[in-house]
């Protein structure tokens, strides 16, 4: 696998897995989108592991280094592995779709169903794996479970899809450069 041209993705989740949202200082984390753009343009599973041990690497640093919170580091942690294979295999089966083969490169509406139905599939294995293992979750109940979801879900889909749309647009771009040697595959 050329790792190469895997480097925006791989620097993309650097620079923003400080915060999920953001603040003053720091971009929302773009590890979702990271994820469905390395599925929708490389087929290799290494690179699928490599984005993962890159976030475990990164939250280490964070929390270790930097003093970020440990605050979502509970059992459910290993849950971020289904979470963000949802992301990358919706992105797999985006690469599938005839738009998104070679010049035809279009965002289309069976593609973008696909990222909303990755993105709440990645959602609710995160945010369910966390209310349900996280000790730092002290009320049990469905109507607290539902009023954080939704606080929670539009913000954590949005920024996806928001980063999703600017890689692939990105991509689109420089495709269509006369002098762009960006492959199908890359």
């Amino acid at each position: 696998m050329n790792f190469k041209a895997a480097l925006p993705l791989i620097a993309l989740m650097a620079i923003t897995r400080v915060h999920h949202f953001g603040d003053a200082f720091s971009l929302p984390d773009a590890s979702l989108a990271t994820f469905f753009l390395a599925g929708l343009f490389f087929s290799q599973r290494s690179l699928f592991l490599a984005l993962l041990i890159e976030a475990v690497v990164l939250d280490y640093v964070a929390i270790v280094h930097f003093y970020v919170s440990d605050f979502c580091v509970s059992p459910a942690y290993v849950f971020l592995i289904p979470t963000y294979f949802a992301m990358w295999f919706g992105g797999r089966l985006c690469a599938k779709f005839k738009s998104m083969q070679g010049s035809e490169l279009t965002l289309s509406i069976p593609a973008m169903l696909t990222l909303l139905v990755a993105t709440s599939t990645a959602f609710l294995i995160s945010n369910v794996s966390f209310y349900v293992l996280s000790e730092n979750v002290t009320q049990h109940d469905f109507s607290h479970y539902a009023a954080q979801m939704v606080q929670y879900y539009l913000l954590y889909t949005g920024y996806a899809f928001l980063y999703s749309i600017i890689g692939f647009a990105s991509v689109r771009a420089i495709k269509l450069l006369p002098f762009s040697s960006v492959s199908k595959n890359a």
